[in-house]
């Protein structure tokens, strides 16, 4: 591992979400223009647009070998092996109803595993950075091991769609469930992970959750000693993160075993 090329590359990710947090909330005070993608929750704004585009025209610039993967479209091919993948706004509902548990993502890949993970948080103007190869920091500080809270008294930050309570992917999620003991649904997972990392929570569990959500925070998670998998069951995948026996814990329950 190059580090000292890693550590440049973490430092540049650092400044750009930073940069894009802060651009889409000056975007935000002065008023949004929302529209639907998939579904009623899943919206898109100028905001995540205008700080895609920023991210993206300053790594095309400072990294022009790399290839660029934005949750808002952007798609542009690298020579390198190696891709930054984009989330402008992860909570792009929230942001959009004036709550602030929303942040910018990004993170960088090879082709064996994630290299790194940043993560601003508009509200707080906390920047998060880490991978597998990388420790952990939250504005610098190195975080703390992730605690091995006992399963009763553990806190899983989950989502499920109202539509796959009744199903088989709803089974699961209940067995899951049972690995805990309570819950918080907020709205987004990379900024769930963050609160994961910082020892607020204790794991996530989610299915079919795209790069751009799941490899910010999976990077982070593994920088400060937890891990990040992912569990096909009842017919989806589901991404696990967080402290190592509360991660087995969930996957058995989803495999049911």
């Amino acid at each position: 591992m190059d580090h000292p090329r890693l550590a440049a590359d973490a430092a540049l990710a650092a400044d750009l979400v930073r940069e894009a947090a802060l651009l889409a909330a000056r975007i935000r005070q002065e008023g949004l223009d929302v529209e639907r993608k998939t579904s009623g929750s899943d919206i898109v704004t100028q905001a995540d647009t205008a700080a895609e585009r920023l991210i993206v025209q300053q790594l095309t610039a400072e990294r022009p070998d790399d290839a660029i993967v934005g949750e808002e479209g952007t798609s542009k091919p690298g020579s390198s092996g190696r891709t930054w993948v984009i989330d402008p706004v992860d909570g792009t509902f929230n942001f959009s109803r004036g709550s602030d548990w929303w942040c910018t993502a990004i993170a960088l890949h090879d082709e064996d595993d994630v290299l790194l993970g940043a993560v601003h948080h508009a509200a707080s103007l906390r920047t998060w950075v880490g991978g597998p190869d990388l420790p952990s920091t939250c504005d610098g500080t190195p975080l703390a091991p992730l605690p091995d809270t006992p399963r009763e008294e553990r806190c899983a930050a989950t989502y499920l769609h109202p539509p796959f309570f009744a199903s088989e992917v709803g089974e699961a999620f209940t067995r899951a469930l049972g690995r805990v003991g309570t819950l918080r649904m907020f709205g987004s997972g990379t900024m769930d992970t963050m609160a994961i990392a910082s020892g607020q929570w204790d794991v996530l569990f989610q299915h079919s959750v795209a790069d751009w959500d799941r490899l910010p925070g999976a990077a982070i998670i593994r920088g400060a000693g937890g891990e990040s998998v992912v569990v096909p069951a009842a017919g989806v995948d589901w991404t696990v993160s967080g402290a190592p026996s509360a991660v087995a814990d969930v996957r058995a329950a989803l495999l049911d075993r």
